[in-house]
């Protein structure tokens, strides 16, 4: 998962730290439904940048659960899994996309 990858633009995550999510922007509703669908579970989490629309480093999130809602939102439990540096930015139908290049951490011994 490097090419593509979709970016919901909010907030600095973590990895290994939880990331709860409240999803009820149709562009981001879509996003979740298709990680959700095609498998991947996981989606890169970016701060917004007012040149760029997102930063350039960022942290990739694995969905552990979601609750979705009659009205169309939903509650995202996820937990940042790996860093990443953002090699393109993009967009597809509505919702930021980026081609990265995973950040490799020093393990502390």
């Amino acid at each position: 998962l490097n090419k593509n990858v979709p970016i919901f633009v909010c907030t600095m995550a973590y990895p290994t730290v939880p990331c709860p999510l409240h999803i009820f922007e149709p562009c981001y509703r879509l996003m979740i439904r298709r990680c959700m669908e095609t498998g991947t579970k996981q989606f890169g989490m970016c701060i917004s940048d007012p040149l760029k629309g997102f930063a350039d480093y960022g942290c990739i999130l694995e969905i552990r659960n979601v609750e979705f809602f009659a009205d169309g939102r939903s509650v995202v439990d996820s937990i940042g899994k790996r860093r990443f540096k953002v090699i393109q930015h993009s967009q597809r139908d509505g919702y930021n996309t980026a081609d990265i290049e995973y950040i490799e951490d020093q393990k502390v011994r």
